[in-house]
């Protein structure tokens, strides 16, 4: 037994080539270094984060939905936007040339509450146009400068939605990031598409707690309508086909004017994508956006992506020589005993469940896919209008 555990930690460097698995090592050393700085000065942030500074005030709130063909959804959701428990606030809803029953169930829910507005973009509409188009009208229609961001496949788990988002409007404070989550269901796609939503909040989220904010999602947002204007809305993305509202955090937001928000009332659910592909391309178009991210942000983004990938490649090489393979089994556990304590305190403050295993296999795996992913993009460019 002595002679294993001996053998386990032997470094002996008889050749030329053991001096290119000394670096290789050392690499694998600096890339779990820079992992275990992501998860303790980022990524635990999540879990450390107390709100502050508390608003005693609850001012009129505009709530923007963008619809295309979601009539069964609008019918299911948007009551439970229009309930909300709060004093005064409109919802706006636009209509995006929907050729389902959209606006019938539109028309019936506008003469039972008089805070929705709805508008409509028609169907024959000369020009094709992604989502910006739809969001742009919603907020120009938006009678209040508080401006919140829901999806209509999208509901609020709480009448308190709107009171959680709105309490970050402190006087400074122009962007709210909040948790939009997606409906637990069965089967593996699932456990990847949650599993990805909760990873890119905790990325994002954790960054804007430390003051590099660098994206948004639309299922759950709020900033000022004066804000919109003032960076003259989409002007900036309009040759893009996707990254509204990621793209809009990203040119607009910095560590003063951007709150978060992690309260479990504020937090919203999602219809989820039911196969793989279909999740596929819409990675593709998200990956697609970030490409356009401030350089610092694709650089910090990238550094976590890239340290985790090799991190496994290197540990995987050096094993299959044998090559120090007591220090690397060492610095492997800790790294995935780090990364199972950091996903379960994230899954607590965003009320997930059933993901906490399977994270060590999208641990795993989606660096690759991500990777894969870019690629593709940069050798087939994508020519339709994406929602």
């Amino acid at each position: 037994m002595i002679q294993v555990l001996t053998d386990l930690f032997r470094i002996s460097l008889t050749q030329w080539t053991d001096f290119l698995f000394l670096s290789l090592a050392g690499l694998t050393v600096i890339a779990f270094a820079v992992q275990i700085f992501f998860y303790l000065y980022f990524f635990l942030r999540i879990h450390r984060y107390r709100k502050t500074n508390l608003k005693q005030t609850q001012d009129p709130v505009s709530v923007i939905i963008c619809a295309k063909n979601e009539a069964e959804n609008l019918r299911n959701y948007l009551p439970l936007v229009l309930e909300q428990d709060y004093p005064e606030f409109q919802v706006v809803v636009v209509n995006d040339g929907s050729s389902d029953d959209s606006t019938l169930i539109l028309n019936e829910l506008e003469a039972k509450y008089k805070h929705l507005y709805v508008t409509r973009i028609e169907h024959t509409h000369p020009y094709p146009h992604a989502k910006k188009l739809a969001q742009t009208i919603g907020i120009k229609a938006a009678k209040y400068d508080q401006l919140l961001f829901i999806d209509a496949d999208c509901k609020p788990i709480s009448p308190n939605w709107i009171t959680c988002m709105q309490s970050n409007f402190l006087p400074k404070k122009e962007i709210i990031l909040g948790y939009g989550a997606y409906e637990k269901r069965k089967g593996m796609v699932n456990k990847f598409i949650r599993m990805d939503t909760m990873w890119i909040a905790q990325h994002y989220m954790s960054f804007a707690d430390r003051g590099i904010p660098f994206m948004g999602a639309g299922r759950n947002l709020a900033y000022r309508r004066s804000l919109f204007f003032n960076n003259k809305g989409f002007a900036n993305q309009l040759h893009l086909q996707s990254g509204d509202d990621d793209l809009f955090v990203n040119h607009t937001a910095n560590k003063t004017n951007t709150a978060i928000e992690i309260d479990p009332d504020s937090i919203t659910v999602s219809e989820p994508m039911t196969t793989m592909n279909s999740w596929l391309q819409q990675k593709r178009r998200h990956l697609t956006a970030g490409m356009h991210y401030h350089p610092w942000h694709r650089f910090l983004i990238g550094l976590e992506l890239v340290s985790r990938e090799y991190f496994y490649i290197s540990v995987i090489v050096l094993l299959s020589f044998w090559k120090f393979p007591g220090y690397l089994i060492i610095i492997f556990l800790f790294r995935w005993i780090m990364h199972l304590w950091i996903v379960k305190l994230t899954m607590r403050r965003f009320k997930e469940k059933g993901i906490w295993l399977f994270s060590l296999f999208y641990d795993l795996f989606m660096p690759a896919i991500s990777t894969f992913l870019v690629l593709k993009t940069k050798f087939k460019k994508n020519k339709k209008f994406a929602w």
